[in-house]
């Protein structure tokens, strides 16, 4: 797909017609979706989605934002503050400071549940996967978009991933391949119909 514009025009078109809204023609698959942009887009694309929420929510379509690194600086600030991670940092070396900090995300126990929270509390009709790339490699997007098909059922997922995505594989950057994840379309290739 060509430029953003483009893409973000098609990415309104697909999200606010009923059939996305309204789950249809998914084949009993789970409604998540991936849209992928360059890496080197991040900021571009972070101003874009912005944009589409707001036209979105204009259009009557209410998005629940659920920013990963926002997320993750919600729960570091509930467990001490950030000044204290900091700290951890400086006293360890970076093996143990990953495991120290992947600890106090546990997907499980800390993330999901926080996510499903937020899930709960709002009526959004999309949720928008967001900071992908910000919180690599701390939180890995496979391991996120495996344990969110079991809490984001009620509304479409869109995650805004930086890389490739080929409706089988992920590639964190253009450069990592993160894992095989086949669950997800592609938005890229969804057509709108009219």
């Amino acid at each position: 797909m060509g430029n953003l514009t483009t893409k973000f025009e098609h990415l309104f078109n697909v999200i606010s017609s009923s059939n996305f809204l309204n789950k249809e023609s998914l084949g009993g698959e789970i409604p998540f979706f991936i849209s992928s942009y360059k890496a080197e887009e991040e900021l571009a694309c972070r101003e874009e989605i912005h944009l589409l929420k707001k036209k979105l929510e204009n259009q009557g379509v209410p998005i629940l934002e659920l920013n990963l690194y926002d997320l993750i600086c919600e729960i570091l600030e509930s467990k001490g503050g950030m000044e204290r991670m900091f700290k951890v940092e400086k006293a360890k070396s970076k093996d143990k400071f990953l495991n120290a900090l992947q600890s106090s995300l546990n997907m499980h126990q800390v993330l999901m549940p926080l996510i499903k929270q937020k899930i709960e509390s709002n009526s959004a009709k999309v949720y928008f996967l967001t900071g992908i790339g910000l919180v690599f490699p701390f939180i890995r997007s496979h391991n996120v978009l495996n344990n969110l098909q079991n809490i984001a059922k009620e509304a479409p997922t869109v995650a805004f991933f930086p890389g490739d995505y080929n409706g089988h594989t992920l590639n964190l950057f253009g450069l990592l391949k993160d894992d095989n994840y086949y669950r997800a379309f592609n938005m890229d290739k969804i057509e709108v119909k009219l």
